[in-house]
């Protein structure tokens, strides 16, 4: 290189430190502006929770969807989603039951009363459908009453949280209480909210306490709490605005919180950690944040992008559900890393010593994590394939993952919608509000000249396995049997087009009731038609999981490998890093099955577990946790690299790495863990899933993974590690990022042999 090129590149080093300084001379105004913004998006966020959906589950665009809007909008009919379990009083004391003349008077006025109110499309139950002893109890003292409620997901809980108040009652004759999947779905929805609420409350304090001993000090604690509030503050702003053009869920939000104050912890903790290193080797306040930000700030911006891109791969879905986590995540994680590169510094300059301190440096290799390296170091062979075989084993149990959709048993039996569908599950006979809904379209059911091919599609449909029942507008088939005519075949009697419900003898969320949606989607009706109904929102959620989860882990994967690769120059170590992060989450997962599907310490969680796992979840947390974990790697591997480019010895800058960032890492998983550990508090299973999985996967990866196998692969593959192939190298040596003045080291390292080789 000649005296020029190095001249050349000192100096746009020089200017790129020299811009940095601007933070130190306009300190006071970023902090004014930083406070304007988060007044400002006080403001626009302040009531975001209203704006926001409890729906999106669904893609608008699947058939499950289209088909429900013409059974709801078009023949005013479709599968019950509200149910009233009414029970007579002192039935045994008085021996009267449901078809006592008294009761069944009452009964039809209480359907007629349901009927008749203001969202509801239709209403019927036991005395009005022509006494059906599946919707009686085998006691004969409680029958049940379903209804149709109108609207989309949002409008269905406004509507039922209306009429449970209204219809939940006690009279001298009968009891009423509702269940059903939209009162489920209100329940569980009122019950998170609170739950999480109550979880941050509770986290709160223990974290503020870590959070003073980790910082040292009251002043230094409050630094990533002020980055956290900028953070969340300004993601509010962006979620309120987004609603205005599309729908954003309100469950995004909780989650989108714990992220904002874990990466603002850990990005203000590596900051200021760097920061103080700077100040210990005797550079003052200005320089000291100049090399911060070339070094841990640049490290930030590489380990915001991999968490974003993690997030970003929910986009890739059509539900609106794992969209908004990628519209919380990703601004969030992008306000959490623009607060510790403005704000934080500014902070550290205003407030001085008295929040930084300073500390004389360590050695590298000399404290705990440093030995720990070495004595891994020592072994690597026998470590990796001894944590590898564990991580394995805990992996196991992910291979026989089932999954379903949330369901009435992801709150406890306290609550009523619970209660309600467990006596149904018990007492009855009936999968009425499970039924499966088929739309054939174009052939009106109120037209007497087409009852012959109504009858025939009734029978076809009637003859797949695994169905109870198939009602339609020629009547009450059951197996081959003809129809029989009775009040149950007014509601399919509408003009233009028709319907059929086909009752399975499983669970809506069951192979059974699947196969049924497979088989008749298969068949040729002889018009078209669409199949709608609980059991096709689960296939056509889990075929849209499926059908977009390998583009997804694609992009995650490559997208982390060129980010890491632009930080790092090397094709292995980013390999290596997204193989291990899926090697940790894979035991992750295994304890999930383990517990959540298959039951394993259920009764110590309080869950009931229904042998599969809601299908969103798991590629909810891999996006989550990935993301998560890739931050810890950026750390620990940008600060390795800075070490062997200093001196070119692999194992030495491995120990050093991992001496410098372990206790950093380790304190800010611990800070995360805290407050997704909280999470499990919560009455609702899948809000516990969430909690315990990240909290696992959070702490296997500082204290296992970190800890162990990356020392020990990076020591087994030596100089290797550092190895791209020449055009690569090339493009890095010129466009890469580099922690040091990237020429004059790769010319010294180029004349420095490394001990490993």
């Amino acid at each position: 290189m000649g005296a020029h090129d190095t001249a050349s590149v000192e100096g746009a080093i020089s200017a790129r430190a020299g811009s940095r300084s601007l933070i130190v001379r306009h300190r006071r105004g970023i902090l004014v502006a930083a406070v304007f913004l988060v007044v400002a998006a006080a403001v626009a966020g302040l009531n975001v929770a209203r704006s926001l959906s409890v729906g999106g589950f669904v893609a608008d665009s699947s058939e499950y969807e289209r088909g429900r809007k013409i059974l709801t909008e078009q023949l005013h009919g479709g599968t019950p989603n509200f149910v009233l379990l009414v029970t007579v009083r002192g039935a045994p004391l008085h021996d009267i039951a449901v078809d006592y003349p008294a009761v069944k008077e009452a009964g039809t006025a209480l359907t007629l009363e349901l009927r008749r109110q203001p969202g509801v499309l239709a209403s019927d139950s036991y005395w009005t459908f022509g006494s059906i002893e599946q919707l009686r109890s085998s006691d004969q003292t409680q029958a049940l009453v379903f209804a149709v409620l109108a609207g989309d997901e949002d409008a269905v809980r406004h509507t039922a949280a209306r009429l449970t108040k209204l219809f939940t009652r006690d009279t001298d004759l009968l009891s009423v209480r509702v269940g059903g999947s939209a009162e489920v779905a209100r329940q569980v929805g009122v019950q998170a909210e609170r739950d999480l609420r109550k979880a941050e409350l509770l986290a709160a304090p223990f974290t503020f306490v870590a959070l003073v001993l980790v910082f040292g000090g009251l002043l230094a604690a409050l630094l990533p709490l002020a980055v956290a509030l900028f953070a969340v503050v300004s993601t509010f702003a962006v979620l309120r605005i987004l609603t205005e053009f599309t729908s954003v869920s309100i469950f995004s939000l909780n989650l989108t919180t714990a992220l904002g104050l874990g990466l603002a912890i850990d990005y203000s903790l590596f900051v200021l950690s760097r920061y103080r290193e700077e100040r210990g080797q005797g550079h003052d306040m200005d320089l000291a944040l100049r090399r911060t930000m070339q070094t841990a700030g640049r490290t930030v911006v590489f380990s915001a992008a991999t968490v974003a891109v993690s997030l970003a791969a929910l986009l890739l879905f059509p539900m609106a559900y794992l969209k908004s986590y990628a519209y919380g995540g990703i601004t969030v994680v992008t306000a959490a890393a623009l607060g510790a590169l403005t704000i934080l510094p500014a902070l550290i300059v205003v407030l001085g010593d008295r929040v930084t301190g300073s500390r004389k440096p360590r050695a590298g290799g000399q404290g705990f994590w440093g030995r720990q390296a070495v004595r891994v170091m020592r072994r690597p062979v026998l470590v990796t394939v001894a944590v590898t075989a564990a991580l394995l084993a805990l992996g196991a149990p992910f291979l026989h993952l089932r999954v379903g959709l949330i369901d009435d048993r992801v709150i406890p039996h306290r609550f009523s919608s619970r209660a309600v569908d467990d006596a149904i599950r018990e007492n009855f006979s009936t999968r009425e509000a499970d039924a499966i809904a088929v739309v054939v379209l174009g052939l009106p059911g109120n037209d007497k000249a087409h009852q012959q091919e109504i009858h025939e599609i009734a029978m076809k449909l009637v003859d797949v396995g695994f169905s109870n029942h198939v009602d339609g507008a020629t009547g009450h088939y059951q197996l081959v049997i003809a129809g029989l005519q009775d009040l149950t075949t007014k509601r399919f009697e509408t003009a233009g087009s028709t319907w059929f419900s086909i009752v399975p003898s499983e669970e809506a969320i069951s192979w059974q009731s699947e196969r049924i949606v497979r088989e008749v989607r298969a068949m040729d009706l002889g018009h078209p038609f669409l199949v709608t109904g609980p059991t096709a929102r689960f296939v056509d959620s889990k075929d849209a999981v499926n059908a977009r989860l390998p583009y997804a882990l694609g992009a995650i994967a490559l997208v982390t490998f060129i980010v890491l690769f632009a930080l790092l120059g090397s094709v292995i170590v980013p390999l290596k890093a997204v193989m291990v992060n899926i090697l940790s989450l894979g035991a992750t997962f295994g304890a999930m099955v383990w517990v959540f599907q298959d039951g394993h310490l259920a009764s110590l969680l309080d869950i009931t577990p229904t042998g599969f796992i809601d299908v969103f979840t798991p590629i909810l947390m891999f996006c989550v946790a990935f993301g998560l974990s890739m931050d810890y790697e950026v750390f620990l591997l940008s600060r390795i690299k800075e070490d062997y480019d200093l001196s070119g010895d692999n194992s030495h800058a491995v120990a050093a790495g991992l001496d410098h960032t372990g206790r950093l890492v380790t304190a800010a998983a611990g800070l995360l863990a805290i407050v997704f550990i909280t999470f499990m508090t919560s009455a609702v299973s899948v809000v516990k899933l969430v909690g315990l999985g990240l909290t696992l996967a959070v702490l296997v990866d500082a204290f296992v993974i970190r800890a162990t196998l990356v020392p020990a692969i990076m020591k087994l593959a030596g100089r290797s590690n550092w190895w791209a192939p020449r055009p690569l190298r090339r493009f890095h040596l010129r466009f890469g990022i580099w922690e040091r003045e990237p020429s004059i080291e790769m010319d010294r390292l180029r004349r420095v042999p490394d001990p490993d080789s």
